[in-house]
């Protein structure tokens, strides 16, 4: 809708007329003919009188729709009246006079918008009210339309869009009062389910596209308080479901630019009920593992601001990079206060994600000014020396305002030599790569990215248009180069592994590429794994246009693939409003009635536009002894020990251990420290083996603690109560009293297997 000042008066007709004056009206033109069965409307330019009943008011105008309809489904019955000059009550019957127009609701230039322009009577010069108290009964819809179909047959009319419908995207709510709605669950960028261009491609991209509309608060003012639809709690989120929405189909934006996509969208003529269907995860999903590695987009973490000042209160340095000071090399918070809240947001996200180390995108590259500042406010509240930065590499950061970093747990990894960039210049972002090793001596080496984006097209006749232009496959521009750039991170990961880098190769950032786009392909293509979509039927980390999809990655060699255990994006952001984030601009007033506040700021909500990723990884050591009697003794760190066959005697040493039982002949061990909550007993395999498949084998009666003088004694009935064996001795855990041990933390089952983890 366009937008009319605040100013214009609304002049509300005082002439009602009887029944019997209708025939002295002027001759109509139906709404339905007016409307026709094309895009346009052939009264185009043309004055006219209709004649409807008001079925919805909007700050700029109103819709009328006809009394009966010609019973063609290929015609709309309805249309908008623009202008605030005069106006109606709904359910009154009105005859209008004005002029047809045909209104682009993008700017002069918009191709998309200018094919599908809004058919409207403007110019009005009467409205006369012929009589009140009638009613329309809203048109039944069901999404996804039919192949073929549109919403252009029932622009203007009153329906209803028959439920369940999803939240496909919140990001206007604040600004416009919009959301986007859409059938058949939650919509997917095509290119991170399928290759590009693909018939499967463009089947689902068809197919959203004819099952997706806006929910609009039927108002052309900016940032209205309060905001429409919004819940005391910050939902809805994208992912939330809403039932029936009955209201008037109107077209317009999909975008803050006019020159941007439109779309139809319904004004609803009663309150949504909408129902929480994607509640916010106070911590992430569960990944397995004893080593957590992380990946997050800062969103632009800045210490040195547009006013001058810096986070340390110094003022006059601004955004310096290679000598010049201007907003572009500013691009986050624009003053003191928004970094407070920026960092605390972030901080929030980082000790929720508890990872050992953490790969950072968009950090300000300064040095490691920025990162330490961050990660000096992590310590403050997760606790003093928790962790550490990785230093400036030698090769540099590259010239761009931003940078990738990585911070890690000093009592968990140890760098392994100096952090190495790669500093081609076929890269955006030069790449980081740090090896590291565990205290059990095991090595993973862990490269971070940030590939370029897919904003900032070149000009079709620029020296590098060939290949990075927008072809219009759904994988935006760049793709030439960002597909360049993670060909050359192969070969940057064979140069590391020359030098004595690890074999167990993780890469994690922001690559700007969905899933099944070139340049994911040019890894998955030649050895390398995605671990995200190996673990989630919809991987997704960022939602762009109502689609959600993964533009962050965890993507990882052969001999690492083999050790990830889990991975999985923690949804504090993309699902989430634009206005939780910690801009100050642009927001409500505080809700003291809300509790909490929903824009209070507080939370890890909306820290960035990306969800983190977060890898679960198994980085044991395993320790395996012969058939015979031996005597196992583990590292420093974490171990898996194996005795086998015959009567071992068993010593974890330091770290949280595994003791592995696959049958019923490794009998007879003895365990010298176990330590309960922290040390686990595997019987995984053998459970399985003899066809368990409960969760708790102690209160099934499968397993059973017997206290001795020497600790505890565990016991296994490998057929089950039901069976005609006894339990039979297994192991010993020297100096533990049984109860002391919970079955469902210390030990582990092939439901879990050796992957589980307490933290």
């Amino acid at each position: 809708m366009r937008a009319i000042p605040r100013f214009i008066p609304h002049a509300l007709l005082a002439l009602t007329l009887s029944a019997f004056q209708l025939g002295a009206r002027a001759a109509d033109v139906p709404i339905y003919q007016i409307q026709g069965s094309g895009a346009a409307s052939a009264y185009a330019g043309q004055t006219v009188t209709t004649t409807g009943v008001v079925t919805k008011r909007n700050n700029n105008g109103f819709f009328i729709q006809d009394l009966t309809g010609d019973g063609n489904p290929a015609t709309s019955d309805g249309i908008f009246v623009f202008g605030t000059l005069y106006t109606a009550e709904v359910g009154s019957l009105v005859q209008v006079a004005g002029t047809v127009t045909e209104y682009n609701v993008g700017s002069a230039s918009n191709g998309a918008t200018a094919a599908a322009p809004l058919t409207e009577i403007g110019a009005v010069t009467a409205v006369t009210v012929l009589g009140t108290g009638y009613t329309i009964q809203p048109t039944p819809v069901d999404l996804p339309l039919a192949k073929g179909d549109g919403f252009e047959r029932f622009e203007g009319m009153l329906v209803t869009l028959r439920g369940p419908l999803t939240v496909q995207q919140n990001y206007f709510q604040n600004r416009y009062g919009q959301l986007t709605l859409g059938a058949s669950g939650r919509h997917e960028v095509p290119t991170n389910r399928y290759r590009p261009g693909t018939p499967q491609a463009l089947a689902l991209a068809d197919l959203q596209s004819r099952s997706r509309i806006l929910l609009d608060d039927g108002s052309s003012l900016q940032y209205v308080n309060p905001t429409p639809y919004l819940l005391s709690n910050g939902e809805p989120r994208a992912g939330d479901a809403v039932g029936d929405v009955t209201g008037v189909i109107d077209y317009g934006l999909a975008s803050a630019s006019s020159a941007g996509a439109g779309l139809y969208r319904i004004h609803p003529t009663a309150a949504p009920a909408f129902a929480l269907a994607n509640p916010r995860a106070p911590r992430p999903p569960a990944v397995g593992g004893n080593l957590r590695v992380g990946a997050m987009n800062t969103l632009n973490f800045f210490t040195t601001f547009t006013n001058g000042q810096t986070a340390d209160g110094q003022t006059g340095q601004g955004c310096a990079l290679g000598g010049s000071v201007t907003a572009g090399n500013c691009r986050g918070a624009d003053n003191l206060a928004e970094f407070q809240r920026q960092r605390a947001k972030l901080v929030l996200e980082m000790a929720g994600l508890d990872a050992d180390a953490v790969g950072l995108m968009e950090a300000q590259n300064n040095g490691n000014v920025a990162v330490q500042n961050l990660v000096d406010a992590l310590n403050a509240r997760v606790g003093a020396g928790t962790y550490a930065t990785l230093p400036v590499p030698s090769a540099g950061t590259g010239s761009d305002a931003i940078r990738v970093a990585m911070v890690y747990k000093p009592a968990r990894l140890t760098p392994v030599g100096a952090p190495v960039s790669d500093t081609d210049a076929v890269n955006s972002r030069p790449p980081l790569a740090q090896t590291f090793a565990a205290p059990n001596g095991e090595r993973i080496t862990i490269v971070v990215n940030h590939l370029k984006a897919k904003s900032g097209c070149p000009s079709p006749g620029a020296a590098n248009a060939a290949g990075n232009v927008d072809s219009g496959d759904g994988q935006g521009c760049w793709n030439r180069l960002r597909t360049q750039q993670a060909q050359r991170l192969r070969t940057f990961v064979a140069q590391l592994q020359s030098q004595g880098a690890s074999d167990r190769v993780l890469l994690v950032g922001d690559f700007n590429a969905y899933a099944q786009e070139d340049p994911i392909a040019a890894l998955t293509g030649n050895g390398y794994v995605d671990q995200v979509g190996r673990y989630n039927g919809l991987g997704y980390s960022y939602v762009f246009d109502a689609m959600a999809g993964r533009l962050d990655h965890a993507i990882a060699n052969g001999p690492m693939s083999a050790l990830v255990t889990g991975t999985t994006e923690w949804h504090i952001n993309a699902d989430e409003q634009l206005a939780q984030d910690y801009n100050l601009e642009s927001k409500p007033p505080a809700c003291p009635t809300c509790a909490p506040d929903p824009y209070d700021g507080s939370g890890p909500y909306r820290a960035s536009d990306h969800d983190p990723v977060l890898i679960g990884v198994d980085l044991y050591k395993t320790i395996a002894g012969t058939p015979g009697r031996d005597t196992l003794r583990g590292s420093p760190g974490d171990d898996r020990l194996i005795g086998g066959a015959g009567a071992d005697r068993l010593s974890g040493g330091g770290g949280d251990n595994v003791y592995v039982y696959a049958s019923m002949r490794d009998a007879g061990d003895l365990v010298t420290d176990f330590a309960p909550g922290h040390d686990r007993i595997d019987l995984g395999d053998l459970l399985a083996a003899a066809g368990y498949i409960g969760s708790d084998p102690v209160a099934d009666g499968w397993v059973r603690f017997i206290a001795i003088a020497a600790g505890t004694r565990v016991e296994v009935d490998i057929d089950g109560p039901a069976g005609s064996a006894w339990f039979r001795p297994l192991l010993t855990l020297a100096d533990v009293a049984p109860a002391a041990l919970a079955p469902r933390r210390d030990l582990i089952l092939r439901a879990t297997s050796t992957t589980t983890t307490r933290r």
